[in-house]
């Protein structure tokens, strides 16, 4: 199992990072702007972190990193394709999620007063090292410096409202994007075979690997770079398998009172209650 880094709040209010062990976190050092960034030096004082342990039951996890891009690939699994109703796409469908929508490991999905279908999707996260542009396949993979677990929470009903599909609105309502619980260190880890799932109350909702993805991490991150610069920090999310709420019959929607739990890979389980929005 890789080193694990992680962000987080103690009661007094400072934000830090340092090194998640079991139930405990050793902290490494004040977080900077961006979180934890997971080049070669972060790794190095994450894996040296000597500082004072924290309980996690006493500390509050945040995202591991503060982006300024979260790139988002939809259909990227064929049985999700699928249940969409959907054909494969030729190339990667890229769409944003506002950074503003990310939460931590144990914090609250809200649900909006207006979303009638708001939605589940377990998600390979991948958090990049390094700032660049236009990246080859041969290069991408040695610009990807952790992972983690990320739920692709959807609102249906404001993703589909229009003919043009609404994504980056269904998927930005603030609380719409659990990410963590910590960042993995990916050096020598394939990416490309990690085990994907999503329970919600206790129940299987998705079981996947990335192996099943349609276009490979490599082919992502060529693709999406030709377009914007990336930032040392920022996230990709790869995708989600099929076994989502709004392709089951009858539906099932995310409500109040549920927890949802996102796994990937050896990342620790990602879980978040739900709440209505007062």
């Amino acid at each position: 199992m890789g080193t694990m880094a992680a962000r987080f709040r103690t009661t007094s209010g400072d934000v830090l990072v340092g090194r998640l062990e079991g139930d405990a976190v050793v902290t490494a050092g004040t977080a900077g702007p961006r979180g934890f960034v997971p080049d070669a030096e972060g790794w190095a004082g994450i894996r040296g972190a000597s500082g004072a342990r924290h309980a996690l039951a006493d500390v509050a996890l945040l995202p591991p990193v503060v982006p300024s891009k979260v790139l988002c690939i939809g259909l990227n699994y064929r049985d999700h394709a699928a249940e969409s109703g959907l054909e494969l796409p030729p190339v990667p469908v890229l769409f944003a999620k506002w950074p503003s929508a990310l939460v931590g490991h144990g914090a609250e999905i809200v649900l909006p007063r207006e979303e009638t279908r708001p939605d589940y999707e377990a998600e390979l996260a991948v958090v990049f090292s390094r700032t660049f542009r236009r990246a080859s396949r041969a290069e991408a993979r040695g610009l990807i410096g952790g992972y983690c677990a990320f739920n692709d929470v959807s609102g249906r009903r404001a993703q589909l409202e229009t003919p043009l599909r609404q994504f980056t609105l269904g998927k930005s309502f603030d609380t719409f994007g659990p990410m963590g619980p910590c960042l993995v260190d990916a050096d020598g880890v394939d990416l490309g075979s990690l085990d994907v799932g999503c329970r919600v109350s206790g129940e299987t909702m998705q079981s996947s690997n990335t192996g099943n993805l349609i276009f490979g991490l490599e082919e992502l991150v060529e693709y999406v770079s030709t377009a914007t610069t990336i930032e040392a920090g920022d996230v990709l999310i790869t995708g989600t398998p099929g076994g989502v709420g709004d392709g089951r019959k009858p539906p099932r929607y995310l409500r109040a009172g549920d927890v949802v739990e996102v796994t990937v890979g050896d990342c620790p389980t990602l879980s978040n209650p739900v709440v209505a929005e007062a």
